[in-house]
């Protein structure tokens, strides 16, 4: 008997989310009443003198802005396997790791059921708006999603990347189900324990159901560009699988083989066609739709340090559209893309007033003295820092994030994501974002297209142990670039710093020429590799765009990687 699904209600959905954000000022109150409510017998909370109280004003007066670090004590206590109530009323069974590619080690942070139905309700609301604009059949979705392991903290509770604790819970699969998005790949893939593995069947399966994928997806846009760069690699390899009907022995876990093995038949029509469509392209342009003929977008999260990637996966995808999937991090969620058709590189994030309270602390006064205003006060144009409270336990925590207001949909802000506010190259009084990086490296990577060669991948380091100190940028490149090309890039990246601080400084020498260092092919799939041993999933995994000095093991890999290094000279 087949099992009857029901599907999302698209209109009802997009309903639903219409009335919330017309009515966001009481949305937000009532949800903060919610949150207060359902914790006020936490430890936290009841040291700070709420006694009982629940509106905005008391929550202000009561409870002081905080980082992670002063957390971290409360937290501990909580992954030690103490049972009394500490941040949440209820007591936390997980504990979700981020990606620690920001600051080189993961932070803990609660996961409970509140936070994944508010990722399962921002799941649906972005399906409801891109259904709309971009209808799917009920086919498969080519989803390339790693789950690394689960473990079991000391005091008993289960720890995962935010992304597994996810992928892991039996509602996970129901909704994707109701929204026609079903992975075309078995849970012993996705649960597989070696990504490398894990990756070549993902992309097996897509090829045996290549006519069913409606969509590609995953959590980062790196992910897909690593997938089908990899499949460069390795086609003639799937092929092969598909003619004969039997795997590869580079899939060595047996629980992956006999999952593949049921949908693995010999297929000689399939392989001859792979085949011939790969010699028909011309250096992988429009590899995707080739492939998969009735795939209708790109999705995942393709805005702030994926930006990078977004010239490669155009390569892959021709003109298929490229959709940015939500905003959030592994403390909990913020906004939904409800304007699918937009380009990633101007996306913007409508805020769902129920899924937390939100304050804003703005960036254009001293940011100490700065008074965060609410979530329907914050006005278009400017730049704020994100502060969330969350079901989960987190109470008006800095997030860290820098967002701009573009526009209101009804009363709740749409924002567009623009960096980290603790990835700064700095050295005096100097003031670089990733976005300013990204920006630079992008201005003289042109330098090297007509050498037809593309920057793979980059991070980038303040050295002080030189007098004065200097910007560090790392390149990995497709190929052998001339002496005089990277000379110039050199100089160009050191030109493509604009902020005040920085040229004022450069010109004084009170900040070093840049220096551009050439790393060898394959030196940012170290980087990946470690993170993935120390727990990381590969869905989660953040090329680490600035690495500081207590990011000691990256810092080495990089360095011990330099093939060439250049400094500017254009200053």
């Amino acid at each position: 008997m087949i099992e009857k699904m029901e599907l999302l209600d698209v209109d009802k959905l997009i309903e639903e989310f219409e009335s919330m954000t017309k009515d966001a000022g009481n949305v937000q109150r009532e949800t903060l009443k919610k949150i207060l409510e359902e914790n006020g017998c936490a430890e936290y909370l009841q040291n700070l003198g709420l006694n009982g109280r629940t509106d905005p004003e008391s929550f202000k007066a009561c409870v002081p802005l905080v980082t992670h670090n002063d957390l971290q004590p409360y937290i501990q206590r909580i992954v030690d396997g103490s049972s009394s109530p500490i941040l949440t009323g209820k007591p936390i069974t997980t504990i979700s790791l981020s990606s620690g590619t920001t600051q080189g080690k993961p932070k803990f942070v609660p996961f409970n059921d509140e936070l994944m139905e508010t990722t399962l309700q921002i799941y649906r609301t972005s399906y409801a708006f891109r259904t709309r604009e971009f209808p799917i059949e009920n086919g498969k979705a080519l989803q390339l999603i790693y789950s690394s392991k689960q473990s079991k903290t000391k005091g008993g509770l289960i720890a995962g990347t935010a992304t597994t604790n996810v992928f892991r819970n039996s509602q996970f699969k129901n909704t994707m189900k109701a929204m026609q998005s079903q992975c075309c790949s078995p849970d012993e893939v996705i649960f597989g324990p070696d990504f490398h593995q894990s990756l070549y069947c993902h992309l097996l399966c897509g090829l045996i159901f290549h006519e069913e994928i409606q969509f590609i997806s995953s959590t980062f846009s790196h992910s897909i560009v690593h997938a089908f760069r990899t499949f460069e690699q390795v086609w003639e390899e799937l092929c092969a699988d598909i003619r004969e009907g039997v795997l590869t022995s580079r899939i060595t876990f047996p629980s992956v083989r006999s999952a593949m093995a049921k949908l693995l038949k010999p297929n000689p029509e399939l392989a001859d066609l792979i085949h011939k469509k790969c010699l028909g392209l011309n250096n992988w342009y429009g590899l995707i739709p080739e492939l998969f003929p009735n795939v209708k977008y790109i999705y995942g999260i393709m805005t702030g340090s994926m930006e990078p990637y977004l010239k490669k996966l155009r390569h892959y995808a021709r003109d298929l559209p490229l959709i940015s999937a939500d905003y959030g991090s592994s403390e909990g969620w913020i906004g939904a893309n409800v304007n699918p058709n937009v380009p990633p590189e101007l996306a913007t994030y409508v805020v769902l007033p129920d899924i937390g309270y939100f304050e804003f602390i703005p960036l254009k006064e001293n940011v100490e003295e700065a008074k965060p205003v609410g979530l329907t006060e914050v006005k278009v144009g400017e730049e704020y820092e994100v502060i969330i409270t969350s079901f989960a336990g987190l109470y008006r925590y800095r997030l860290g994030d820098v967002v701009k207001v573009t526009g209101f949909h009804n009363l709740s802000p749409e924002l567009k994501f623009i960096c980290r506010r603790n990835l700064m190259l700095t050295i005096n009084i100097d003031k670089n974002t990733e976005k300013d990086l990204q920006l630079a490296v992008e201005a003289a990577s042109k330098l090297n297209t007509e050498e037809k060669l593309e920057v793979l991948d980059f991070s980038s380091h303040v050295d002080l142990s030189t007098n004065p100190g200097h910007y560090v940028i790392f390149w990995e490149i497709s190929g052998e670039v001339r002496e005089e090309v990277l000379e110039e890039c050199c100089n160009c990246l050191d030109r493509s710093f604009v902020d005040a601080g920085y040229v004022s400084s450069r010109k004084i020498n009170a900040i070093g020429p840049l220096e551009l260092r050439v790393v060898q092919r394959g030196t940012f799939q170290k980087i990946l590799n470690h993170y993935v041993g120390l727990g990381a999933a590969l869905s989660q995994f953040k090329t680490p765009r600035c690495v500081g000095s207590t990011n000691n093991e990256v810092l080495q890999i990089l360095c011990n990687n330099v093939v060439k290094s250049y400094f500017s000279t254009a200053f």
